[in-house]
């Protein structure tokens, strides 16, 4: 059984919000200082740096999975994780249809850059990334599933396009795999306020925008780094196990 360390919420200078520190080398190198070992990459509404990440992070023995921050017609924030770029690249195609044709301004917004596996400049992308996909949330985690994904609600302790303040309730027949919460609570706290979050794993991410902001408090005992191995962790099943590190 392999011992993984996961930050599973990181940004790229893909998403305009993420500082332009957030290059592949760097994002690799911040990981492995950690003993970071597990990383899903998840731009706002965009898998564009998922190849260059990727290509980066060949031979440094940390395992990178592929997917996407999703803004869902609620303005709910959503994490899609998969095992390989095809899926959350057929999980792209789904979204660039449904997303409105608004430019960036980013003056206002910030860059949205897609770069190479060094961080050099390929292109900027012109929509504009912080925007609700014209899809809701029970059927953007049935699209995930169908992709073979996770679906985890992310930082839902937050106001700003957390699932709790945003719907206002916790959806009892929701079918998350998992859901998360920011650096600003714990799933003691969490589970007080909302005890009905309890009947699913809870993981905890740095929404990493920044380099000083990896965290990997999530920890997985499972035979590999995938979607099928982090399933059985979250139940505890075949010995597999996850667990979160206590922060204060």
């Amino acid at each position: 059984m392999n011992k993984y360390r996961a930050e599973l919420h990181v940004h790229t200078v893909l998403s305009p919000c993420a500082e332009v520190e957030m290059i592949p080398p760097l994002i690799i190198q911040s990981a492995l200082d950690l003993d970071i070992n597990l990383l899903a990459i998840t731009d706002h509404n965009s898998t564009a740096n998922i190849p260059a990440v990727m290509d980066a992070a060949v031979n440094s023995g940390i395992s990178i999975l592929p997917g996407m921050e999703l803004q869902t017609r609620e303005e709910v924030h959503l994490l899609c994780i998969f095992d390989k770029p095809r899926q959350a690249f057929a999980l792209q195609q789904l979204i660039d249809r449904l997303m409105p044709s608004i430019n960036n301004d980013p003056e206002h917004f910030g860059e949205q850059f897609v770069v190479d596996a060094t961080g050099d400049f390929i292109r900027t992308e012109p929509r504009l990334l912080l925007a609700s996909v014209n899809l809701g949330l029970d059927d953007a985690v049935m699209e995930v599933h169908k992709l073979g994904g996770l679906a985890i609600p992310a930082h839902v302790d937050r106001k700003a396009y957390g699932l709790i303040n945003m719907l206002g309730f916790f959806p009892p027949e929701a079918q998350f795999d998992a859901v998360e919460i920011s650096r600003f609570t714990s799933a003691e706290k969490i589970g007080l306020l909302h005890p009905e979050i309890k009947r699913f794993p809870i993981i905890q991410s740095g929404d990493v925008h920044r380099l000083n902001e990896f965290m990997g408090t999530c920890r997985f005992e499972m035979e590999s780094s995938s979607v099928g191995e982090m399933t059985k962790a979250f139940t505890g099943i075949e010995n597999r196990s996850f667990s979160l590190l206590q922060t204060s």
